[in-house]
């Protein structure tokens, strides 16, 4: 146990039944020692123990997470911590991830539409096994910009940053849905289009 980080990640409202404080890379060693397994992974997940739900993730067989499954895990609210590792190590790989992070990209719920952005800035940065995306698709991606909610602010920003890499037409057009926020006055949906003005400057600069 690594007490002065487990102290840390609480004291940053990081609050588990039981937190270890151990570095991802050190739960993933730890993860080697077993056989992929869906019941043990079920069982950890349900725990409230930081290094056991990430194990839960290492460890899920991917073959056998189904779309139930995935409904059940991303409405248990994870912080952000659990939500990147759930999409980095076990959503992106699903042959069906496209379908439900576009789903959940458009859901009622702000922990699930920031799941749903956060898998598919996943999807759309490994270029793997994707369709093109339409801007159009993500039905409040332009008022999550700009939430109150920095997890779903952030998410939906990243998402945006990735839709307009897709080809520039798609950027101009993230741009221009977002014109109204160009010297608007309001710094933080300014700051929103200049950074994703200074984005696609960058990566289609000839």
């Amino acid at each position: 146990m690594n007490g002065v980080t487990s102290t840390s990640m609480r004291q940053k409202g990081l609050a588990y039944k039981v937190n270890f404080g151990l570095s991802v890379p050190q739960i993933k060693t730890l993860s080697e020692r077993y056989q992929s397994n869906k019941g043990l992974a079920e069982t950890l997940w349900k725990e409230n123990t930081r290094e056991l739900k990430i194990l839960a993730i290492l460890l899920y067989p991917i073959d056998k997470f189904t779309k139930d499954t995935a409904e059940l895990w991303v409405k248990d609210k994870p912080n952000q911590e659990i939500r990147e590792q759930l999409c980095f190590n076990l959503l992106q790989h699903l042959p069906y991830a496209q379908e439900i992070s576009e789903k959940w990209s458009n859901a009622d719920s702000e922990t699930v539409r920031t799941s749903g952005y956060w898998l598919l800035s996943r999807i759309l940065i490994s270029r793997k096994n994707i369709d093109l995306v339409s801007v159009t698709s993500l039905k409040r991606v332009n008022k999550d910009v700009i939430s109150d909610d920095m997890f779903l602010r952030n998410a939906s920003l990243l998402v945006l940053k990735q839709l307009g890499r897709q080809r520039k037409s798609d950027a101009m057009q993230i741009l221009n849905n977002l014109s109204d926020f160009k010297d608007c006055g309001d710094p933080i949906k300014e700051e929103v289009y200049n950074s994703l003005n200074f984005e696609f400057d960058f990566y289609y600069e000839d």
